[in-house]
């Protein structure tokens, strides 16, 4: 079934805990989602209950313990009994598992949520458990070293600069080009501003299908297309410089509506991540571009890709925007894309 065929379903509530550099609590998210989920209950006047459908996204190599989500099931509470499901993923896949529950008419309201305690260890050296498990992973590249050949893949390549880098940076630090420019290498080509600090943090989203979206809330931010696609986790066999899975899942979430939206929330933890994304989803020069900040102010990990979807629908729900578009990654190297397309009014 194409997105034109699906029902109509809107975002329409989106909460997320502080993205810190470390917190005090537990790793199974409890004290992070507790206060996201009441706010969302008091926004939208509604109460646990109201909730057909929870979808969480986490990952148990990121907490350190075995069967993480159980444990976070606490913050909604176990009686009366919930519809729940889990992703190893980022929250945006959560998320995308309950669309698709509510597209197919099982639910009408569902809550999906992410969360992911950073500090709790070393998270460059454990996302090398990523990569290809016979060639890549028993090397134990950090993650940083990876997006710095990726950076050089594209400097020597042409297909951007040091300057185009550090000018992502500077809309974000407001530091000057050129005085990002003059600082060190931290993991050679990439400086510190070139790399999204690690946080600690929670979020949760809303979707409701159109009845009962039009009932909660005054603008729903409709969900007009969605897609995501996987490459290789073969490095040699892709070419970096590019996405090929976020120009195929954009040009099936957009179809064949104008590109030129009015936001574009990017879930890019590299400066040149962000240059390869924006070229591939292809929106216009008048675009906002993460007026949130993105994942460059803050990568909290399984849940940096679900905030650029709230942050995203937000800016409708508020009527900041009419059009927007939201992107997630997952896996090494943008070797997972996710585009997800929002509009405001009847579009």
């Amino acid at each position: 079934m194409s997105n034109s065929q699906l029902p109509r379903i809107a975002v329409v509530g989106f909460a997320h805990s502080a993205n810190v550099p470390a917190t005090t609590g537990t790793t199974n998210g409890v004290e992070m989602l507790v206060p996201c989920f009441s706010k969302l209950y008091d926004d939208l006047g509604i109460s646990r209950t109201d909730i057909d459908f929870w979808c969480s996204g986490s990952s148990d190599y990121l907490a350190g313990r075995a069967f993480s989500f159980i444990s976070a099931i606490d913050a909604i509470g176990a009686v009366p009994p919930i519809n729940e499901s889990h992703v190893e993923m980022d929250g945006a896949w959560a998320l995308y598992e309950a669309w698709i529950k509510i597209a197919t008419g099982e639910v009408d309201v569902a809550l999906a949520y992410g969360f992911g305690k950073s500090s709790a260890g070393d998270s460059d050296r454990i996302q090398a458990m990523q990569t290809d498990t016979y060639n890549v992973a028993p090397l134990w590249p950090d993650a940083r070293s990876l997006a710095g050949l990726q950076a050089r893949a594209g400097l020597t390549s042409g297909a951007w600069t040091e300057a185009d880098m550090a000018g992502v940076a500077a809309r974000t630090t407001g530091r000057s080009v050129d005085e990002l420019l003059a600082t060190d290498y931290v993991a050679d080509p990439l400086r510190a501003h070139d790399i999204a600090p690690y946080a600690d943090a929670g979020a949760a989203v809303i979707l409701a299908s159109e009845d009962r979206a039009r009932e909660l809330v005054a603008n729903p931010a409709w969900i007009t297309g969605w897609d995501h696609r996987i490459e290789t986790p073969n490095f040699g066999a892709r070419d970096l410089t590019r996405s090929e899975s976020t120009a195929k899942a954009a040009a099936v979430a957009f179809g064949d509506r104008s590109r030129d939206v009015d936001v574009a929330e990017i879930h890019a933890p590299y400066t040149h991540q962000e240059l390869i994304v924006a070229r591939e989803l292809g929106f216009g020069e008048g675009t906002r571009v993460n007026p949130s900040g993105g994942a460059l102010t803050a990568n909290a990990l399984f849940t940096a890709g679900l905030q650029r979807i709230g942050y995203a629908a937000h800016e409708i729900l508020t009527g900041n925007a009419g059009t927007a578009v939201a992107h997630a990654t997952a896996g090494p190297l943008l070797q997972q894309n996710m585009v997800v397309a929002l509009a405001g009014g009847e579009n």
